[in-house]
């Protein structure tokens, strides 16, 4: 059997916690309404910390992490009262953050698409309030109904029992519940399989994963990562099935995060997607701010894909695609499992929102069936055509320089082409035909 490597705490982490245990945190100004230009009323960073990772605490012996960020200062968390980024327009007791009218307006996603699509979530430990809180959420936006009664809905073990589930787990149960809710989120009409491994090792996430495939899954998200560790691994591997990954949310590093630098697997990097003027109504630029930013990197282990066309790494390339994972401008998320005080309506960031809305927009797109293992190539072969293009910031968030053979995995528009970058990859959605 491989031996697992143990995961080792992200530094950004580390300072985020001391941050928050240090009283320094400042509340957020209110935030501008959906469709308002930047330049009348734009937010600012806060002077203290305003969010936090979920999975602050791994278990002993965990290999990954899961990498969703609540917001501290919104919704259900303690002390909080900013207004709504999601219902613009409506009454202030609706829940902040983007919804699905506001991501869909933002990446121009037709949210028709994606019957016979199944997308599968994979999760350490049970969530054993997801379908109730799926309702809320679902409910609360006018979304149909995901169910088990109704075929839409449905929660296993990594054996696929529906019976026989791991222990609850409620850090990760916040994650499990922004992935169920971002694929409702891009793809209504989509199935939901939340796959719940028994632990966070890499035996026990890859159990998940191939029992996801089993069960007929089209998609595959994965919002965790952790150290590099092998060249391949063949649980990331199906056949017709499209796999998404996280790029991590502590900015550049040498090397990459697995599973999201296989060469098999859509490695999914975050932007800040903010209201402004134009005719898209939104702008994007790589995620970076004083506590965490989009992961990317140039692996360490995994061989160059014959379809990564950059220059310089001449190994994998990460990432490939992009979507908002900004915390500043986050998600509305319901999870009623109260962990360390945050429950209800929530606001999430870090590239665990990126990894289930890629999926469902290949979901959308409806045929995974013809790209997996590979369906990164899709975006490296279109040069991103068919994708807004995320030229502009970087992800070192004060660390030292990326290297000189590849600055481009670090900072926008810094690349031959003038496209492609590590944290942003080709860009983000612009509707669902290049997937």
């Amino acid at each position: 059997m491989r031996s697992l490597v143990g995961f080792v705490p992200l530094l950004v982490f580390a300072f985020a916690l001391a941050a928050c245990s240090s009283g320094s945190q400042t509340s957020l100004p209110i935030q501008p309404q959906v469709g308002t230009p930047s330049g009348q009323a734009a937010m600012q960073l806060p002077l203290g910390l305003n969010y936090k990772p979920v999975c602050d605490a791994p278990s002993p012996g965990d290999s990954a992490v899961c990498l969703a960020l609540v917001r501290t200062d919104v919704g259900g968390a303690p002390g909080g009262g900013v207004s709504p980024l999601s219902h613009a327009g409506t009454t202030a007791s609706a829940p902040a953050g983007y919804g699905p009218a506001q991501l869909a307006a933002a990446y121009d996603l037709n949210q028709s698409g994606g019957s016979g699509q199944t997308v599968a979530v994979i999760e350490s430990g049970d969530y054993p309030t997801a379908e109730a809180d799926l309702g809320v959420y679902r409910s609360e936006y006018g979304l149909p109904a995901c169910t088990t009664s109704n075929g839409c809905f449905a929660k296993v073990g990594q054996t696929g029992s529906s019976t026989s589930l791991p222990r609850e787990n409620a850090s990760w149960a916040e994650e499990t519940a922004l992935d169920e809710d971002m694929v409702s989120a891009i793809c209504p009409n989509c199935h939901i399989l939340i796959v719940e491994a028994n632990s966070a090792t890499t035996a026990n996430l890859d159990a998940a994963v191939d029992e996801a495939a089993k069960l007929g899954a089209t998609e595959i998200s994965n919002s965790y990562g952790g150290r590099e560790y092998a060249s391949s691994d063949p649980a990331f591997d199906h056949a017709g099935i499209v796999i998404t990954a996280s790029a991590g949310d502590s900015g550049y590093g040498e090397g990459s995060m697995q599973p999201c630098s296989f060469a098999t697997v859509v490695c999914t990097g975050g932007t800040s997607l903010q209201p402004s003027a134009g005719a898209r109504g939104y702008s994007e630029v790589v995620w970076n701010d004083a506590y965490g930013a989009s992961g990317s990197g140039c692996s360490a282990a995994v061989a160059k894909p014959s379809w990564q066309t950059d220059k310089g790494c001449t190994r994998r390339s990460q990432a490939d695609v992009s979507f908002d994972a900004d915390p500043n401008y986050g998600v509305a998320v319901y999870d009623s499992t109260a962990y360390e005080g945050y429950s209800g309506w929530l606001v999430f960031g870090g590239t665990s929102v990126a990894s289930p809305a890629t999926a469902a927009t290949f979901a959308l797109a409806g045929n995974a069936s013809a790209l997996g293992p590979n369906a990164a190539e899709v975006f490296w072969k279109a040069a991103g055509g068919g994708l807004y293009s995320v030229t502009s910031g970087n992800n070192l968030a004060g660390r030292a320089k990326c290297s000189s053979a590849y600055p481009y995995i670090c900072t926008a528009g810094t690349n031959d082409d003038g496209v492609y970058s590590g944290p942003g990859g080709w860009g983000t959605p612009k509707g669902a035909s290049t997937f």
